[in-house]
């Protein structure tokens, strides 16, 4: 770990944080809480599930954050019959030259849109696995890498609507976070009428290329102690033992949470983590990835009460 790491550099990337989110509540209101989460698992490196009714501001989200960074974006509409070849690419033969030449689907690109993953078969879902563990793609043999930019937000309904696939456990796992975005107040609707006057193309850049790599290095930076680094694998633990649990958390989960809440630290203009952003993320970062026993599940157990309950348990580093 780098021991110049200091007070003024993790100043200096909360200024590019909250140049973000003004930019970003330009178009999205009353989502200040989604943001911190989502900017949180961009700047750690991970990607994102957003899990709501349609009509809420998931797509909207996404393309406002592609635009604050300048970056690639791609959207991909998942249905029932997209192929995993419509997001990947297709190696097509050159009648000229005589050889395949690759014709890249949209997932090379830096900002990936995945909407309504879950409307998508598993087979093409798991076209996403590789790309979103390893930032790399393998077709026809050949390995393609995508960068270290790439960021998923996939948006899903619920597993209760019509026509949709629950995502497998691995994929899930894949997701450094799951959250909502819910409804906003009366209020905070009207704004969202008014908005409408200034489109999301009147939106610019707000952050360079070369801020977002010191921003995403500076997290790595962020100290945290060894009985923190404790605490959230005695919470990730506990979900693998607790009565209704049929699948805990993998190491990935701690991995992650940790990452992430360095992240925070960095957005509340600290260089060291504190325990209240690890309780903060421990939510979006470990319930997705737990499975609950169907009959646990039907007496009303969820997994979001699961990681509350455990966090309620788990004694606090003084």
């Amino acid at each position: 770990m780098d021991t110049n790491f200091d007070k003024a550099e993790a100043l200096y990337s909360n200024r590019i944080y909250q140049n973000l989110v003004v930019n970003l509540e330009k178009v999205i209101t009353g989502q200040s809480v989604a943001l911190r989460k989502l900017l949180a698992a961009f700047a750690s490196g991970g990607h994102v599930l957003l899990e709501d009714l349609p009509g809420t501001g998931k797509t909207t989200l996404a393309k406002a954050l592609a635009q604050s960074l300048q970056m690639d974006f791609q959207r991909v509409q998942f249905t029932p019959d997209l192929l995993p070849s419509d997001i990947l690419g297709v190696s097509i033969f050159d009648q000229r030259n005589q050889n395949f030449r690759l014709h890249k689907g949209p997932v090379f690109t830096e900002i990936l849109l995945a909407d309504e993953i879950n409307r998508a078969s598993p087979r093409t879902q798991s076209a996403l696995l590789e790309a979103m563990g390893e930032k790399q793609v393998s077709i026809d043999g050949e390995q393609h890498s995508l960068g270290e930019s790439f960021f998923v937000i996939a948006t899903q309904n619920p597993i209760e609507s019509h026509g949709t696939y629950p995502l497998p456990e691995a994929q899930m796992d894949r997701f450094a976070m799951r959250f909502g975005l819910g409804y906003v107040t009366a209020e905070q609707e009207v704004a969202i009428l008014n908005r409408q006057q200034q489109p999301m193309t009147a939106l610019t850049a707000c952050a360079s290329r070369d801020e977002i790599q010191q921003l995403k290095q500076a997290v790595q930076q962020v100290r945290i102690s060894t009985e923190l680094k404790r605490y959230i694998v005695d919470i990730v633990a506990a979900t693998r033992q607790f009565s209704g649990v049929q699948m805990g958390a993998s190491p990935r989960a701690s991995l992650t949470l940790m990452k992430a809440a360095q992240a925070l630290a960095l957005f509340d203009g600290l260089d060291f983590v504190i325990p209240e952003q690890i309780q903060e993320l421990a939510v979006p970062v470990i319930a997705h990835r737990l499975k609950i026993d169907s009959s646990a599940r039907f007496s009303g157990l969820t997994s979001e009460g699961v990681v509350t309950d455990i966090l309620h348990q788990v004694d606090v580093p003084i």
